[in-house]
């Protein structure tokens, strides 16, 4: 699994990086970050659940990420000064701690092990790429879809008597663009799952049961079943 970014800042210097920004309070649904803006701040989460996603030239929306507790936000624009690539809404209430770019970019300078984790943090996400185009043309669709339960599961996850709950309030049509694919893909492969006593689904709640079987099926399971 994936570590949030301030996982990989050294625990002395946590207090001081989150020490540069005020706290602010987002309710569900209210955006972050709009794509296009000029970069003013970055974000560090401390509570909740947020969707981050782009806008084509068509009017497509896709789901890029979802990122949670102790990850950052807005970091690439104030990387490379350029306006920001993708929209953030929270998807649950959130807790950030906003930052002004200009002294989260001076921290980094001063801090040199900062720098290196803020360093590894970007590989990983361009490794995260990577692996997910890798994923797009060698996957089926609905494995696709397996898969990104199985990432939800590992990131938001909470373990129960019943297996791993997925809380987080994502309607198929976001869970079709987060695994490029179409509603009624999602639809079709979570009956199946279900149908295999793999999953457990109800309104904005999806039980991973038997995840270590459904993992085996990944690159198994085909758009027809």
């Amino acid at each position: 699994m994936t570590r949030p970014f301030l996982d990989l800042v050294a625990s002395d210097e946590v207090k001081g990086l989150l020490a540069l920004g005020v706290e602010r309070r987002y309710p569900s649904r209210a955006t972050l970050f709009h794509q296009g803006e000029p970069t003013q701040h970055v974000a560090l989460l401390l509570s909740g659940w947020t969707k981050v996603f782009a806008e084509s030239r068509r009017g497509d929306e896709v789901l890029l990420a979802i990122r949670g507790p102790d990850d950052i936000l807005g970091e690439l624009s104030a990387i490379d000064d350029r306006p920001r690539s993708a929209t953030v809404t929270a998807l649950v209430p959130v807790r950030a701690r906003i930052i002004p770019e200009q002294r989260f970019l001076q921290h980094l300078q001063d801090f040199p092990r900062v720098m290196f984790a803020m360093l590894q943090h970007v590989t990983t996400r361009l490794r995260e790429s990577d692996a997910e185009r890798l994923r797009y043309v060698s996957t089926s669709s609905s494995g696709r879809v397996a898969a990104l339960l199985l990432d939800l599961a590992e990131r938001q996850g909470r373990r129960t008597p019943d297996g791993v709950v997925i809380d987080l309030p994502l309607t198929q049509q976001e869970l079709a663009k987060a695994a490029a694919t179409s509603r009624e893909v999602v639809a079709r492969t979570l009956r199946v799952l279900r149908d295999r006593g793999l999953v457990r689904t109800s309104r904005q709640r999806i039980v991973l049961v038997q995840v270590a079987v459904l993992r085996s099926l990944v690159d198994s399971v085909s758009d027809d079943a």
